[in-house]
């Protein structure tokens, strides 16, 4: 199934066009008749909603393929489960939609981790309905007791006759069990329904099951002549922008201490009712003195200090309750440690302020393959480089990565470009 926008003047669709629910629509090359049928490039359209106004009409359209409906019921668990980004780490985002004799009966997402999963909202928005009914759910139906009952029980209870993966559980208390439990309860269950989607969805979490360390992003900013930029683009720190965005989406970021000598806010989302990152600031101090340079005079959300100083904690810092952690060297895998072992799952390598002081970690993310992924933002500036190059260091290593998943998108005036490392 495909969704589809058709423009049209503005007028009254009779009341004998069916009842439908929302679904964010897609565009697609289509004819479109108003009447009994609706017809348009990827085969039978039939409407989703009724208007009664001029603008967009959105059609669900049909074509032959045998598992269009199950790829387009994925997506939607997928549309669903996006609307918990930043909020149920370590737990992953989860969708699940409720399908009986054709029709959504049921809907629901994760929320929050220690809230029902996305299954049992689904089931109860679906109530007796649920029951005969096909349920898509973007992730293997958990088998176990944690802050929650078994998802699987819930659905044998409800007596769903299908259940519809899009993927299976790398969580080794998982992993195939929900669907075992399932089968075994009688109850069909196809798996790799848009798994690559559904993949994408939870890469963190899935990195983080495979490896035991966080997915880290690199993120830098440059000149349209490629020169690197200690700046963020305007508007891409708005509510909306990429970067507020990218804020709510990590559990944790690393930044140059220097962010603060250099007068440089504190990293914050400002998208509505985010969960702000933990702030992990890195100092190495060069110099004789033991204080760490900071200028703090307020802390509302979580920072860790991770040091080389001898003398790692400076009165003023404890007082702020800020956390510190003093490591005979620095380095990228004892950090990721240190965060593995906190639980987060995601971490965003920020490269602002100095870039000395993360140098070393970004060379040691790449040599050793701890850098999953990466976002350039392109600001609409000539800039000339500074000498020498801060990043001809990197510019020089050996290692050839290929890069996938290649995207680009506007921000305000900037342009992001970002990917995923293939190692």
């Amino acid at each position: 199934m495909q969704n589809c926008t058709f423009s049209f003047p503005t007028f009254s669709i009779n009341a004998t066009l069916p009842n439908f629910s929302y679904f964010s629509s897609t565009l697609c090359p289509s004819k479109l008749q108003i009447g009994l049928s609706l017809t348009c490039g990827y085969g039978s359209c039939k409407p989703l909603r009724r208007s009664r106004y001029g603008g967009s009409l959105v059609v669900h359209c049909v074509s032959n393929g045998e598992n269009d409906d199950d790829g387009f019921y994925m997506r939607r668990c997928v549309q669903l489960a996006r609307k918990a980004i930043g909020f149920t780490s370590p737990n992953p985002l989860v969708g699940c939609v409720i399908v009986k004799d054709g029709k959504v009966v049921g809907e629901g997402f994760h929320p929050k981790a220690g809230q029902p999963h996305a299954e049992v909202f689904a089931l109860r928005d679906a109530g007796a309905l649920a029951e005969s009914a096909t349920a898509y759910v973007s992730l293997e139906p958990c088998n176990h007791f944690g802050r929650t009952p078994p998802c699987t029980e819930a659905l044998i209870e409800a007596k769903v006759k299908k259940v519809v993966v899009g993927m299976v559980d790398p969580n080794p208390i998982v992993a195939s069990k929900g669907v075992d439990r399932l089968r075994d309860a009688g109850i069909e269950v196809a798996v790799g329904v848009e798994e690559g989607l559904c993949k994408s969805l939870n890469e963190a979490y899935i990195h983080r099951m495979v490896t035991g360390k966080p997915f880290v992003t690199l993120r830098y900013s440059l000149s349209v002549n490629g020169n690197l930029l200690n700046l963020l683009g305007n508007g891409v720190t708005d509510c909306g922008g990429y970067y507020s965005r990218l804020l709510q989406e990590y559990d944790a970021v690393i930044l140059s201490s220097s962010v603060f000598s250099e007068n440089l806010s504190l990293p914050t989302s400002q998208e509505v009712g985010a969960n702000q990152p933990i702030r992990i600031i890195v100092h190495e101090d060069s110099s004789s003195s033991n204080q760490i340079p900071l200028g703090i005079s307020e802390v509302t959300d979580k920072v860790i200090i991770f040091t080389d100083s001898k003398s790692a904690s400076a009165p003023e810092v404890a007082q702020l309750g800020i956390e510190t952690v003093a490591l005979d060297r620095i380095n990228l895998e004892a950090i990721l440690d240190y965060c593995n072992s906190q639980g987060l799952c995601s971490v965003l390598l920020d490269i602002r302020g100095s870039f000395s002081e993360l140098e070393e970690l970004v060379k040691e993310g790449i040599k050793k393959n701890y850098i999953n992924k990466f976002v350039t933002e392109i600001l609409p500036l000539w800039n000339g480089c500074a000498e020498p190059d801060p990043l001809q260091r990197l510019k020089s290593l050996e290692k050839r990565v290929e890069v996938v998943n290649l995207q680009s998108k506007a921000s305000g005036q900037s342009v992001v470009i970002e990917g995923n490392f293939k190692f």
